[in-house]
């Protein structure tokens, strides 16, 4: 996830509105892996690390323009780097 997708959604979680290297809406082509969550008795789309299948957080569709995509990601999973 990159800073400049960061956007503040009330929740208390980094949110951001797109996964770094993804071309608007689609994250296929990114390292995040979209599954469903039936847990804690609500349909949720969990987002996961494709290397190693760690749980980064949920993607929701109720984010800000321009993807409408609301990336909630769990703090410990993000480490920062400077831009190159």
């Amino acid at each position: 996830f990159s800073s400049s997708a960061k956007f503040d959604s009330g929740s208390g979680w980094p949110s951001f509105y797109q996964v770094y290297g993804s071309n608007g809406r689609d994250d296929s082509q990114t390292n995040v892996t979209r599954t469903e969550d039936n847990s804690l008795d609500s349909m949720r789309i969990e987002i996961s690390c494709k290397q190693c299948g760690a749980h980064l957080g949920h993607v929701f569709e109720d984010g800000p323009k321009p993807t409408g995509l609301r990336y909630c990601v769990n703090s410990a999973s993000l480490s920062f780097k400077k831009s190159e």
